[in-house]
């Protein structure tokens, strides 16, 4: 019997890695030595691609230097996967978690980090290039990403500007003149999983602003800024950012990806699944194993689990998932290729105490999933 695992990290308590070693553990445990175990890394476009990419893939990590949501220096780094393709994390760069509690305002916070991080893989040959863009903490429309590569956004007295949230409003033309040209030559895929537009009640800056220091007076001027931007780039592209979806992703860097980088938008988890040859990895394999923290009704949409379900439902695989715990709409994933699911918690416990003993409780619930399954093997055999 060959196994596969592919589960996404328990946030706070599991890696993806981790998850694959206890479930190894389990199997032969439970088999014997009549099963092989394979396992890759997965994630689903949020925190953690870049390396789960990585492991996976064999790849390197590229160390630099950039300068984050505040303009200060950061350590980043990003995945070279061969010589044409590399991936990158815009949390890398441009963060939530790199800007303290009491410095956050996405009035002057800038994405100009992940514009460097792309240009250092055009500067190294890279001309296949997937950009994961959650975990933003900017609100600039993806300004300082683009200035980064040689943008122009100008006042109405010919100053270029800085590229932060408070520049949006400010904008009255944009220069691409001097865009890097090796963008024409470079294939960009855009890891997003939402759909709201630039501008709205469901844009970039009501949806997201809160959560990135935005108080009342805040958002209603970004989001002022936010509609003179998109009006500009409707006058000098013809392009309405309101209809592209997932525009306003990352505070509007899905726009200028899209517009300036003619990048693809791909949901994270298919993108990721691609870049690690999953369907591949699939040949051979009886039963694939895969979970997460929670499971819920939002698994269905864009997460790992929802990913590898429907990936091993159109081969005729078998998947089943091993989780923290079970949600509102949790039943929900078995239309998408997963055949059953069991929880690690084994008593009622608080989530201080599920996290602090996760890896026993994995072991010991892999165990038990196991049982169940060698037992419809041995079922399966007397029909």
């Amino acid at each position: 019997m060959k196994l596969l695992f592919a589960s996404d990290s328990f946030k706070g308590s599991l890696t993806s890695s981790l998850t694959a070693i206890l479930l190894e553990k389990a199997a032969r445990k439970v088999f014997s030595e009549d099963c092989e175990c394979i396992s890759v890394p997965v994630a689903d476009g949020g925190e953690g691609t870049v390396d789960a990419v990585i492991s996976a893939e064999n790849g390197e990590k590229i160390q630099l230097k950039v300068h984050g949501p505040l303009m200060e220096p950061v350590n980043a780094y990003y995945g070279s996967l061969n010589m044409h393709k590399a991936v990158l994390e815009m949390a890398a760069a441009s963060g939530l978690t790199l800007v303290p509690q009491e410095l956050r305002n996405p009035l002057n916070t800038t994405s100009c980090g992940t514009g460097e991080m792309i240009l250092d893989a055009l500067n190294r040959g890279f001309t296949d290039i997937s950009i994961a863009i959650g975990g933003s903490a900017t609100n600039d429309g993806g300004m300082g990403c683009a200035r980064a590569l040689g943008v122009r956004f100008l006042d109405q007295y010919g100053n270029e500007l800085e590229g932060r949230g408070r520049d949006l409003e400010k904008v009255v033309s944009i220069d691409i003149s001097g865009l890097d040209p090796r963008i024409k030559h470079t294939r960009f895929t855009v890891m997003c999983d939402v759909t709201n537009p630039l501008c709205g009640k469901d844009g970039a800056t009501c949806t997201f602003g809160r959560q990135k220091g935005g108080t009342p007076d805040i958002l209603e001027r970004l989001e002022a800024g936010m509609q003179n931007y998109r009006d500009v780039l409707i006058r000098e592209f013809g392009i309405d950012a309101d209809s592209i979806r997932g525009g306003g992703a990352a505070g509007g860097l899905g726009t200028a990806l899209k517009i300036f980088l003619h990048g693809e938008m791909k949901s994270g988890i298919d993108t990721v699944l691609d870049l690690i040859e999953f369907d591949r990895r699939l040949n051979g394999v009886d039963l694939v194993v895969t979970g997460e923290g929670q499971t819920d009704w939002q698994s269905c949409f864009g997460k790992v689990m929802q990913g590898v379900g429907e990936r091993c439902k159109k081969q005729g695989i078998p998947a089943v998932g091993l989780c923290g715990s079970l949600g509102e709409g949790a039943e929900q994933i078995f239309n998408t290729g997963i055949g059953s699911l069991m929880t690690t918690v084994n008593a009622p416990m608080s989530l201080e105490e599920a996290i602090q003993n996760a890896p026993e409780l994995y072991y010991q619930g892999a165990i038990r999933m196991f049982r169940f399954i060698k037992i419809g093997m041995e079922l399966g055999k007397k029909k």
